[in-house]
């Protein structure tokens, strides 16, 4: 892929979106951004306020309005999206039409899961066990729809993923 190439990592809560794009940005020297802090930057709120309090469909809502709004004003090279921004077709059309390549960190839902529990992150559509592998199951086949897919091993780290990412895609 070329030098200009703008990147959006999506997959599951815990995945490790966040530090894959903190690490990948370092790496090639670009700015990035977390979708889910933009929202809370914006809102002057927690994302487990705004599910707890408005609901879930009040936020994908939302999400998708920030997401639109990131996409006109910043346009950074790297986003890293929330576990569920992926699901919802217009966000995946919005970063399609400008011009965002989609890429899936595939990761089992134990390595997930492991995750979320050592968090220090709430995660309110996550708060237990069950509830959060039904999701996980649900999304896989949306999340397949990205343009890339990287497998995260057992034992690498989100330098590891960041690393494995920046050599493939930008070379």
């Amino acid at each position: 892929m070329k030098k200009g190439t703008k990147i959006a990592l999506t997959g599951f809560m815990g995945v490790g979106k966040s530090s894959v794009a903190r690490h990948l940005s370092r790496l090639i020297k670009t700015k990035h951004l977390d979708l889910d802090h933009f929202i809370e930057q914006e809102e002057q709120q927690k994302i487990v306020a705004l599910i707890d309090t408005m609901g879930v469909d009040y936020y994908r809502k939302l999400e998708t309005e920030c997401l639109s709004k990131l996409l006109a004003s910043d346009n950074p090279r790297i986003i890293s999206l929330g576990g569920g921004a992926w699901t919802t077709q217009v966000n995946r059309e919005m970063l399609k039409d400008h011009g965002y390549t989609s890429v899936w960190l595939e990761a089992t839902f134990e390595h997930c899961w492991l995750n979320i529990t050592y968090s220090h992150k709430e995660r309110p559509l996550a708060r237990d066990k069950e509830n959060a592998r039904k999701l996980f199951d649900e999304r896989q086949s949306v999340y397949c729809l990205a343009d890339w897919h990287f497998v995260i091993r057992p034992g690498q780290t989100s330098f590891d993923v960041a690393k494995n990412i920046a050599d493939e895609i930008f070379g």
